[in-house]
């Protein structure tokens, strides 16, 4: 009866374990298309033998629980490559806007910067076409407006790109509450999961806590810190702690100089924000580098154009034959103070057609000696050593390229990023053909077991009844 007895315990553990299997392989079936989760498999563990006259006999297996199948090498790998690819990602669609402003449309002018550069030639024609007959007052006219129109593109894509640049400091701030949120709940999972499994796998907390991982990594960049009971610490990439165990801490912002500045333990960490990677990273070097840099050149334009021009036309004679004074200038532009804000500020501040200036100082009304003077001023180094169309196609081809350096870094990264994630499913996610052969496995041992459990109990009923031949239901 002993011996019958042991057998009845083998077979029920048996049953057990694989019908425990059974329902690993059903959680995983059920959790195909959750985000984050993590195919499990079962543990298989010999149960102690029982000695009896120095022979040792088995005593069946047990399912000791699942296990997530998971590299945690590989999921920080990830977690690196996604902040570098939503960084570039982030700051690839800023520029795109930003160089969006300097290339109209085919056919047409865009309709908030205009042709710049078709500008810049048509005001130098306009003073080439008064040459040939400096009186005619329909062709100063012509002067004035396509200086407006000159003066008008440049003020308008630098307020363009200030509103840009508002708009991207806008959207760095608004990502804060979503960071500060997710390094308290990953401080709050890594409680659970020391408390529940300090030195083991703790199946879908720790998916939970590896999405909330992934999340921030393409907000922010960050670093890793595997601690102990089944921990993970996060700092920032400047070196500052988000997480530390159970307990977050927050980033603050602040106003300076008009613009968010991020703080974390009392620290600005803005500038290593965004070196750092993620959203806020691509966000913060394009309104804090790429922006300023185009804001500078359109500055250096505006201030090398306006103050030449003003200079030449206020040294000739008008059509009344006036020459500027300092009290009463002869400026064409609005005289730039500085070149810092030229560009925003750049305006026709001449109305009279009569004072554009023509003839060369102390000559006629008939004189055109000026106007050819103003007109060579397209051939002269007169902005930042370049002459006016040369730096402005040197402006436009610097920008094109840094849009298309960051597009390549960014095809680069989100390949590398689908690779790791091709790599993760492999290894990680559930394929449905490799669950369904793992189910008919578990279901063949357990009717394996099933009918052990049926002839021993066709034998027990027999001994019961002293060797006579018994019918069990």
């Amino acid at each position: 009866m002993g011996t019958i007895s042991a057998a009845f315990y083998l077979v029920t553990g048996a049953l057990e374990a694989d019908q425990s299997a059974l329902n690993v392989v059903a959680n995983n079936v059920a959790n195909a298309n959750t985000p984050g989760y993590t195919r499990e498999v079962a543990n298989w563990s010999e149960n102690t033998p029982v000695e009896i006259n120095g022979i040792s006999y088995g005593t069946g297996v047990s399912q000791t629980g699942p296990t997530s199948v998971r590299d945690r090498v590989l999921e920080e790998r990830l977690a690196q490559q996604q902040q570098a690819a939503s960084g570039s990602s982030a700051r690839l669609a800023a520029l795109e806007s930003v160089q969006g402003l300097f290339t109209p449309a085919s056919g047409s002018s865009n309709t908030t910067a205009g042709d710049i550069g078709s500008d810049i030639t048509g005001l130098f024609n306009s003073f080439a076409s008064l040459e040939a007959n400096p009186t005619d007052t329909s062709l100063r006219s012509q002067v004035l407006a396509t200086a407006r129109r000159l003066a008008g593109d440049v003020s308008n894509a630098a307020a363009s790109l200030n509103q840009q640049r508002t708009s991207l400091d806008q959207q760095a701030g608004s990502i804060t509450s979503q960071v500060n949120s997710l390094a308290a709940a990953i401080a709050k999972l890594n409680l659970e999961i020391g408390g529940s499994s300090p030195n083991g796998d703790a199946g879908s907390l720790e998916d939970e806590r590896q999405l909330d991982i992934s999340k921030l990594s393409q907000l922010i960049g960050i670093n890793q810190i595997r601690t102990e009971n089944n921990g993970i610490s996060i700092t920032a990439t400047t070196g500052e702690m988000l997480v530390s165990e159970g307990t977050s801490y927050a980033i603050s912002t602040g106003l300076v100089n008009g613009m968010t500045d991020f703080f974390l333990g009392g620290k600005d960490i803005t500038t290593g924000l965004a070196e750092g990677g993620g959203e806020l990273g691509g966000l913060l070097t394009v309104r804090d580098e790429d922006i300023p840099r185009v804001l500078s050149q359109l500055d250096q334009l505006a201030y090398g154009l306006s103050t030449q021009v003003n200079a030449l036309n206020n040294a000739g004679t008008d059509m009344n034959g006036n020459t500027g004074t300092v009290v009463d200038p002869l400026y064409i532009f609005t005289e730039p103070a500085a070149v810092a804000g030229s560009a925003a500020k750049m305006n026709v501040a001449m109305m009279d057609p009569s004072k554009v200036a023509a003839a060369a100082a102390g000559q006629g009304r008939g004189d055109n000696a000026n106007a050819v003077a103003l007109s060579g001023l397209r051939n002269l180094s007169i902005v930042a050593g370049l002459t006016p169309s040369g730096f402005y196609s040197s402006f436009i081809t610097n920008l094109g390229a840094t849009v298309a350096q960051v597009r390549i870094e960014n095809t680069a990264q989100s390949a590398s990023v689908t690779q790791l994630q091709t790599a993760r499913s492999a290894l990680s996610g559930v394929n449905l053909n490799d669950e369904a052969a793992f189910m008919q496995q578990f279901e063949r041992s357990y009717q394996a077991a099933s009918q052990i459990f049926a002839i021993l109990n066709k034998i027990m009923a027999s001994a019961i009844n002293l060797g006579e031949q018994t019918t069990v239901a």
